[in-house]
């Protein structure tokens, strides 16, 4: 009886665990469905976004074109030969896999006829960072060496040729200081969603880099499949990059292919401006450069190369270097004297070849003097007599504010970067710099273009086209447009009237015709630059530079022509000269006379 009893309890010991294991059993099911049926595609979603991975796919660049739409800047495709790990992977570590890649490469080198580029280094620095994307082994192959390895009887495995979008300058040193030139791009903080990026370019100088986010479109996106290890299983596009917008700029390549020609053998700049809407139809600087060479990277060894260079190629002498003027300055002296009324085309003085001031003798570059002359003539023969002279009687004041009104000592805002300011002094400056006081010996100094007066050959540019068209100073244009890669146009940039300079017709006059005379009088200084069939007005200028006795000298001419009607403003400086009229003269004449007459090269 009592045995039963307990075999009675004992089976319901049992039964009691049965029901509870199947209990738990259930509930462990229950949950395993709603884990696996019920929240399934949830976890999915999980996980493939954990094994997706997204690729910033860099736009197209926006073009750069000239006035008469010649492409100055633009994309062209840099093929090269690309591995693709995941097709070359190996089990086992990851020394299986470099070595595999290793091999591969040695069997390219042969083929390819190529020296290799990357290292052991570089390939383990992919894996770590970039696996799912292709390793790049060479770039800018050739023709010949694309040909070798498509038709290889080797059969290289994980391997192909791909191609990757780089700028291209098909004019190669043309305009190349205006342009400027493109580098790596920097990674934004706009793309943190991206966990790879392939190259991409950005302007590092120049148009370049002003109207960078203009030429730089719109990203795109690609989304890959990787597994555990980061190799790539699938991709497929998410967004199509925009391409950038263009940009049309005012010069004419064939003026500023003139314009470096006429500079080419020297150091120096040109500037062509259009009087009558201060467009920039060529502006040159001397020595140049290739932008190419930028692309894809320039080497740190060039770099420093071109910065140590002494004659600083990556410098845009055109806006970026100041110089003493010299005697171009002379108009503008003689403008402010004439309209402060303290002189009229009669006001003579008399030269004898030196002005005493003072302890100071101010020498005229003729020693035996001019003579008695009067304004007209001054301008025609450059006396620095006279001018020192004028510049005395007026008052530095006017002088000052005259140069001020014509745009110099202020940045002229064209579309550059790092574009001179120059230095129009005064009594306040002089103070402050020298602990001294404006006398009259800086009037005079100022007055024939010396002293501390500084400017940009394009400022100079600037002043010879309001000189040309009667006193309306514009704002150098250097872009007319962006527009879209269908021709549409997204912004016009109008010509800029920056002032209407208050000069009567008397005075403006007189100063043109002595400029005339400079050029066209059998005596003018500047008569080296005359052409054939067109009149032209101009000034020449010369200005010591550099430790005094040494005999450094820039030389000068500012030019605008046809005289009644001019078309054209020039500027022209060359660092080593002998003078303005001597060397830059003959410059000059090589450059309008390829502009009028369609004669040699400009060169």
């Amino acid at each position: 009886m009592v045995l039963k009893e307990h075999i009675n309890l004992e089976l319901r010991r049992i039964r009691i665990l049965l029901f509870l294991i199947l209990g738990l059993l259930a509930v462990l099911c229950g949950a395993l469905f709603v884990i696996q049926v019920g929240r399934g595609p949830e976890y999915e979603k999980s996980l493939r976004k954990q094994s997706m991975r997204r690729i910033r796919l860099p736009a197209p660049r926006g073009r750069i074109f000239d006035r008469n739409a010649t492409c100055l800047a633009d994309n062209q495709p840099s093929y090269g030969v690309a591995l693709y790990l995941e097709e070359l992977r190996r089990p086992g570590k990851w020394s299986n896999t470099v070595t595999e890649v290793k091999q591969t490469l040695d069997t390219l080198t042969v083929v390819l006829r190529r020296k290799p580029v990357i290292t052991e280094d570089d390939i383990w620095l992919h894996i770590r960072k970039r696996l799912p994307l292709p390793l790049v082994a060479w770039r800018n192959l050739d023709p010949d060496a694309l040909a070798r390895l498509a038709e290889s009887p080797l059969k290289v495995e994980g391997v192909d040729i791909c191609a990757e979008p780089q700028r291209g300058y098909p004019k190669k040193e043309l305009a190349a200081h205006v342009l400027g030139y493109v580098g790596k791009a920097e990674i934004s903080d706009d793309d943190s969603d991206y966990q790879y990026f392939l190259p991409e370019m950005e302007g590092r100088s120049g148009i370049e880099r002003v109207f960078n986010d203009w030429m730089s479109g719109e990203a795109g996106g690609e989304l890959v499949r990787i597994d555990a290890s980061g190799f790539k299983h699938a991709e497929g596009k998410e967004r199509e990059p925009k391409p950038g917008r263009d940009v049309v700029l005012a010069l004419d390549a064939h003026l500023q292919t003139l314009a470096e020609a006429a500079i080419r053998d020297t150091s120096g700049a040109a500037v062509i401006l259009d009087p009558s809407n201060g467009d920039v139809l060529a502006m040159a600087s001397s020595p140049t450069f290739d932008p190419n060479e930028f692309v894809p990277v320039l080497s740190p060894e060039v770099w420093q190369e071109k910065l140590q260079d002494p004659g600083k190629p990556l410098n845009n002498r055109a806006a970026m270097e100041v110089y003493a003027p010299g005697s171009i300055f002379k108009p503008v002296t003689a403008l402010a004297a004439l309209t402060s009324g303290r002189c009229t085309e009669g006001t003579a003085f008399t030269c004898n070849g030196v002005l005493n001031l003072g302890k100071i003798r101010l020498r005229c570059w003729n020693p035996n003097g001019h003579g008695t002359i009067s304004l007209r003539k001054a301008i025609e023969q450059s006396c620095n007599v006279y001018f020192a002279s004028l510049g005395t009687q007026c008052g530095y004041e006017a002088i000052h504010d005259m140069a001020v009104n014509l745009g110099l000592g202020e940045k002229t805002g064209i579309e550059l970067d790092h574009e001179a300011r120059g230095l129009v002094p005064d009594d306040a400056w002089k103070m402050k710099t020298y602990q001294d006081k404006w006398r009259n010996g800086d009037t005079c100094n100022v007055s024939i273009g010396q002293g501390a007066l500084t400017v940009t050959p394009l400022q100079m540019a600037v002043v010879a086209a309001t000189i040309a068209n009667g006193g309306d100073l514009y704002r150098p244009r250097l872009v007319l447009r962006v527009k879209d890669r269908q021709g549409n146009v997204l912004t016009n940039y109008p010509p800029k009237l920056v002032r209407h300079v208050p000069w009567t017709q008397a005075a403006i006059a007189v100063v043109r015709a002595g400029m005339h005379d400079v050029v066209m009088a059998e005596t003018g200084t500047g008569g080296r630059a005359r052409i054939a069939n067109v009149e032209m007005a101009g000034k020449t200028g010369t200005a010591e530079f550099g430790e005094k006795g040494e005999g450094h000298k820039h030389g000068w001419m500012i030019v605008f022509a046809p005289f009644d009607r001019p078309r054209y403003a020039v500027a022209m400086v060359v660092d080593e000269a002998v003078s303005g009229g001597t060397t830059v003269g003959p410059r000059i004449h090589n450059l309008m006379d390829a502009v009028f007459n369609g004669s040699g090269t400009g060169g």
